[in-house]
């Protein structure tokens, strides 16, 4: 508890003068695409009010939030839970990932857009190297947010941050995160120098294989 309490008191920042369950609910969101929050951990509800210096009231309405965006689950008597998504649920994110992705490569990056692609790809390098995969989660993460960033949507920009967090709960299935994530790495780099080149369609078909490799070594961590 103490250490939730500490690590979420950083947050308090973002909270502003006036606390909202939106804004309480934006940060869990983050911490669970982060890694800080895992599958099937129960959240309390005194560390994380205290941490974040927000009323019980306040935290569960984000809870109900974030609930409503499959990230929760509300378990009678017991708690609240970090959602651990099914295979089925990981087939449909593969789905609309398709569609985000797929939209914003094809029209090609801004220079700003590719900085902020290349940072990510940067990090997750530095990472690797430092045998963080959690670290690699976290920037592979970030560099799909800023591919779909691309669509120039706030709309979907939130719809995909929403979908990321979700799907770094799956991530936690994997057994070897290493042997999960290392492949990537080089094929973000690769990713990215499709689209510095100006290759916006060699990227998308790029990308599509990339998807259908990523969301195959999941299916197949959920097979008994």
């Amino acid at each position: 508890m103490d250490n939730v309490v500490a690590d979420l008191s950083q947050d308090r920042p973002r909270l502003g003068r006036s606390s909202t369950a939106e804004r309480v609910a934006d940060i869990l969101r983050d911490r669970i695409s982060e890694g800080f929050f895992r599958p099937g951990q129960r959240l309390s509800e005194e560390s994380i009010s205290e941490g974040l210096g927000v009323s019980r009231n306040t935290l569960r309405e984000a809870f109900r939030l974030l609930g409503h965006e499959r990230l929760l689950d509300h378990r009678l008597n017991r708690g609240v839970f970090v959602r651990l998504p099914s295979a089925e649920d990981v087939a449909d994110l593969y789905r609309v990932r398709r569609v985000l992705e797929g939209a914003a490569v094809r029209r090609g990056p801004s220079p700003e857009a590719l900085a902020v692609i290349k940072e990510a790809v940067l990090d997750a390098e530095r990472a690797a190297e430092q045998d963080d995969w959690q670290g690699v989660g976290t920037a592979n993460i970030r560099f799909h947010q800023a591919l779909v960033s691309l669509n120039e949507s706030p709309r979907i920009d939130e719809a995909m941050r929403q979908l990321l967090a979700e799907l770094r709960l799956v991530f936690h299935v994997m057994e070897n995160p290493r042997a999960f994530h290392e492949p990537f790495v080089d094929r973000n780099r690769t990713l990215l120098g499709l689209l510095e080149s100006g290759r916006a369609e060699k990227a998308a078909a790029y990308l599509d294989d990339y998807l259908d490799h990523a969301e195959r070594l999941l299916i197949e961590a959920y097979t008994p």
